[in-house]
């Protein structure tokens, strides 16, 4: 555990006058999210240690001395709806309970995570803003060949072209804890989950 992070983040988000559902909001993840940071039992990596300083308006450097990496599999959503997001990060948190649970709502933002960690499942929206969701597992899976990918779309006609791309599943919106517990049985690389379900 590590209090050092734990408290200063809780200290700034306080300062902040920001209670931790609103900077949940701000950073794309869930409170329980925060709450594990704040009670020290979760470390943010260094990219959404990036995210905080950004959204809490202090120096990256105040945080990211208190931070490591941690080993835990990184799971994300990537969606350009934030209902999407707010909706989908608790389910994936739920069947997945060891895992970093990340929301983004842009190709480059993703890629640039992808960069600097490792992927472990991805769930694509396949009509983004700016970009196709099939283009985005292309970069994926170019940055890491082992990142399971399973799309996720309002729209079943999407599906041949989806399985064309290298992906492990494809399901329809909205996300449920069955639905994602589904695609976890048929990914290509299987990872530790956690909860009941291992």
């Amino acid at each position: 555990m590590n209090q050092t992070f734990a408290n200063t983040l809780k200290r700034i988000r306080t300062e902040k006058g920001l209670s931790q559902q609103t900077l949940a909001d701000k950073m794309f993840v869930t409170q329980s999210t925060v709450a594990r940071w704040e009670n020290g039992s979760r470390l943010p990596d260094t990219v959404m240690t990036t995210r905080l300083a950004t959204v809490l308006g202090v120096d990256v450097n105040t945080l990211l001395t208190a931070a490591v990496n941690d080993e835990s599999p990184n799971v994300i959503l990537v969606d350009d709806m934030k209902l999407i997001l707010s909706d989908g990060l608790p389910v994936l948190e739920e069947v997945i309970p060891n895992a970093n649970v990340i929301g983004f709502t842009n190709a480059e933002e993703t890629i640039e995570y992808a960069k600097n960690n490792r992927v472990s499942l991805a769930f694509l929206d396949i009509e983004l803003r700016n970009t196709s969701g099939l283009d985005l597992c292309r970069d994926l899976l170019a940055i890491n060949p082992r990142t399971n990918i399973v799309y996720l779309t309002a729209y079943s006609d999407y599906s041949l072209n989806a399985w064309s791309t290298g992906a492990s599943g494809f399901m329809l919106k909205p996300l449920t804890p069955e639905g994602v517990k589904e695609q976890l049985k048929n990914l290509r690389y299987p990872f530790l989950v956690g909860g009941n379900d291992e």
